[in-house]
């Protein structure tokens, strides 16, 4: 059997409190639900994993979900990116994100397939002069202007319906992962 590279973004884990998960168990449920060469990244829900390259992301997302459920007992919303859509949201990314990270403090919105890149947009309040927000391929990406991001709108987001289907990782989480995603495993490192 084929297999191929993703990553997983698990939201609100380990965030005020709430959902909490060992990472050394995050993993073992992953290993446990057939998944192999698990990488997680700080402990806010980010695993790099190998999986049948022939399951779609959006079948492994309700299978991730549903494991978590179970070992878990509560519900946590899954997006998962193939390697190649992985890479696709970094290198695709606006010129601020490289050029002007000095200036700005950049995040990239990851949304579950039932929410359109559209809808998101709509949904994300910007401020003018402080926010500025792009389309990407199933991401939104935003930028907020750091010498005025407690002025953002950004956070406006967790009182909308839309915030259910996404999960927001900052610019050096999302590169950190894709070189993650990249490299050879050591089976000695989690």
């Amino acid at each position: 059997m084929a297999v191929a590279r993703h990553v997983a973004l698990l939201r609100g884990i380990n965030v005020g409190g709430h959902n909490k998960i060992a990472m050394a168990d995050l993993r073992t449920g992953f290993e446990s639900d057939g998944h192999r060469d698990i990488r997680t990244y700080i402990q806010s829900g980010n695993v790099v994993f190998s999986a049948d390259d022939s399951k779609a992301t959006s079948v492994l997302e309700t299978e991730i979900e549903r494991m978590l459920e179970h070992r878990y007992d509560t519900a946590i919303a899954v997006v998962v990116r193939s390697l190649t859509q992985f890479r696709h949201v970094v290198t695709k990314s606006p010129a601020v994100f490289v050029q002007e990270s000095h200036r700005y403090h950049c995040d990239v919105i990851f949304l579950k397939e039932s929410l359109t890149v559209a809808h998101a947009l709509q949904a994300v309040e910007r401020r003018d002069g402080v926010d500025l927000a792009w389309p990407g391929r199933g991401v939104l990406y935003f930028a907020r202007l750091s010498e005025r991001r407690s002025e953002s709108r950004l956070s406006r987001i967790v009182g909308r319906p839309e915030y259910q289907r996404m999960t927001i990782r900052n610019w050096n989480t999302t590169t950190k992962l894709l070189t993650l995603a990249n490299e050879s495993l050591d089976p000695s490192r989690p």
